[in-house]
């Protein structure tokens, strides 16, 4: 079938498989040059389909030869009707994974669920023995919970007062104001418990009690902070009061670790576009601002450069990890660079529908955003009809 992008609000219905593909190709193509690193041997990605998640698991295998195991929950295709471009995504990594004598294989299935940690663990160790990375990257916004068989929903709201401000429809490159409704105390507990720690935390107990977790042991979580303009809707919103949690999880799967002398941490990560972040009033106007100015910086890094800078420069050093005050590592540290947040702060004053053209980058904001599902790369003919029915070859 011939696959073109068909959007409905903040959400692409269709995927391409080979340009998906070619997402992917790009980013090993990246991590080869930079070369192989002494970093983990066997890795255990929760989450490891899109964004954050799939830069760590190509940056592990392709960075460090790593084994790799992938969870995931995406939608895979039928006949006349694409996967999500996650499915894409992992078929393509373990396609050239095995080109490349690399050992990989997935599971696609709810990650919250105690059956999906079974199915993980015994793979664990059928094929690995023991993990010695646990990335964990979801990003779900629903979450069944297996103890009670709730189902808890995440909401993007402002927490006590009323907020409004600028956003952009990056779709028209309209901007207008947005009101947003502060948010109900239920709204913050079913956001952490969708979005907090309470999961990862389990994730690690489950290995532990199943006697797959190495020796020295790492694990680590994705988190964000984010300037001033987005704060009252982000990092003090819902949103953040779950980032606080899954935040101060990160010392408590730390004590857990202490017997196998493993560490836990948080990388504060910088904004990017994502499915997630198209969807919350602001940010998608913050980030065309950020990536007008740190490109012309030089300082612009999408998921594969800031991963590769993650682990070459952050956890796999001679010296100890550098962290900051609340115990973080810090990815984030160019786009909270002094100069880069005074020229944003500068540019929000100006921004309005005639001025973002110039002042902004909407077009790399609208070029990233059809890469997550495939489109818009350079040399996939996109007038070609391509087989829509793609397996995962390494899925169990």
């Amino acid at each position: 079938m011939i696959i073109e992008p068909r959007m409905r609000g903040f959400i692409c219905l269709t995927s391409h498989p080979v340009g998906c593909e070619k997402n992917v190709l790009n980013q090993i193509e990246y991590t080869r040059k930079k070369g192989i690193i002494d970093g983990p041997k066997k890795v255990l990605v929760i989450g490891a389909s899109t964004g954050f998640g799939l830069s760590s698991r190509i940056t592990s295998a392709f960075g460090a030869n790593a084994a790799t195991i992938g969870v995931f929950f995406e939608k895979p295709p039928s006949s006349g009707k694409t996967a999500s471009p996650g499915w894409y995504n992992s078929a393509a990594f373990q396609k050239e994974a095995a080109n490349a004598g690399i050992y990989a294989k997935s599971i696609n299935g709810d990650a919250f669920s105690d059956a999906i940690k079974k199915k993980t663990i015994d793979l664990i160790k059928q094929d690995l023995g023991k993990i010695d990375l646990v990335i964990y990257s979801l990003a779900s916004p629903v979450k069944t919970n297996p103890k009670t068989g709730i189902t808890h929903r995440s909401v993007l709201k402002p927490i006590g007062q009323t907020f409004s401000n600028k956003t952009v429809d990056f779709h028209t490159g309209i901007v207008s104001d947005v009101t947003i409704e502060p948010c109900s105390e239920e709204d913050i507990a079913n956001t952490v418990e969708v979005m907090g720690g309470d999961d990862w935390k389990l994730w690690i107990q489950a290995l532990i009690d199943a006697d797959v977790l190495a020796d020295q042991a790492m694990t680590l979580a994705y988190s964000y902070i984010g300037p001033q303009v987005t704060k009252a809707i982000y990092r003090e919103g819902t949103i953040g009061k779950a980032k606080d949690h899954l935040e101060a999880t990160a010392f408590e799967i730390q004590d857990l670790l202490k017997p196998l002398e493993g560490s836990a941490f948080i990388s504060v990560n910088k904004a990017l576009v994502t499915q997630a972040s198209s969807a919350i009033p602001v940010i998608p106007l913050y980030i065309s601002l950020l990536y007008k100015t740190m490109k012309e910086k030089d300082l612009h890094e999408g998921c594969i450069e800031q991963i590769n800078r993650l682990f070459r420069e952050r956890l796999y050093i001679k010296d100890e990890i550098p962290l900051d005050t609340k115990g973080r590592i810090r990815i984030d540290d160019w786009e909270m660079r002094e100069d880069v947040q005074n020229e944003i702060t500068k540019l929000w004053k100006l921004a309005d529908t005639s001025t973002l053209p110039e002042i902004g980058d909407l077009n790399g904001y609208k070029s990233d955003f059809l890469n997550l599902f495939g489109f818009g790369f350079d040399g996939v003919d996109y007038n070609e009809d391509v087989n829509e029915n793609i397996d995962i070859n390494g899925l169990v």
